[in-house]
């Protein structure tokens, strides 16, 4: 008997051990599971922010799905220009005289594809719309759109995904933790997004840590 109730604290400290363990490191290792996954996850969506706003400045809109973003990124083209200061002489009907108009012209000096400019012969841009560490191949959910602001309709996108998608194989306990996050120094909210379709704004909601480490080449 006595010896059936050493093994049985035996086990009891066995299992307290491991749980004052994990207790303590949990947090410690969830922490780095999370930093890594969001930092491959923000990479991909500053390449949907810049190739949105490659698309913007050639059609005044983002564009509404990947299909057409990725479309645009593979065969799309900036326009080269250079701006100079001219001037010619007018005859003026007011002052029946010859003066001097000022004008600037607009030169085209060629094209530049989107491709090589953004992702400088990566193909990374191929797959853009897939979530990174997603276990059941999840998109980054995208939208566009056009926005009243101040009597000026200007065009808005959001790209985001859930963070439990990104975070589906760690402690519930802790995933719910950070999905109700409140800090300068996390990704605030459930959710981990570009861009705003009720401002007019197309930055993250990650902090500047995430910047610091640099975009994808």
């Amino acid at each position: 008997m006595k010896t059936i109730l050493q093994i049985v604290l035996w086990i009891v400290c066995i299992v307290l051990g491991y749980l004052i363990y994990r207790s303590v490191t949990g947090p410690i290792e969830f922490a780095k599971i999370k930093q890594e996954r969001y930092a491959e996850v923000i990479n991909r969506l500053k390449d949907i922010r810049n190739a949105q706003e490659a698309y913007k400045s050639v059609n005044r809109k983002y564009a509404n799905d990947f299909e057409s973003l990725i479309k645009f990124v593979d065969t799309g083209q900036y326009v080269i220009t250079t701006q100079r200061d001219s001037s010619y002489m007018e005859f003026d009907k007011t002052y029946q005289i010859d003066m001097l108009q000022e004008v600037k012209i607009i030169d085209t000096l060629g094209y530049v594809s989107v491709k090589d400019s953004l992702f400088k012969g990566s193909d990374r841009y191929m797959n853009m719309m897939n979530v990174p560490y997603a276990p059941n191949n999840e998109k980054f959910t995208m939208k566009a759109d056009m926005l009243d602001q101040s009597g000026y309709r200007a065009p808005v996108f959001e790209a985001k995904v859930a963070k439990n998608i990104v975070l589906y194989d760690q402690p519930q306990d802790l995933v719910a933790r950070e999905n109700s996050q409140v800090s300068v120094e996390e990704v605030n909210g459930p959710e981990i997004t570009v861009g705003s379709l009720t401002k007019v704004s197309t930055s993250g909601n990650w902090p500047p840590i995430y910047d610091k480490k640099g975009d994808q080449q």
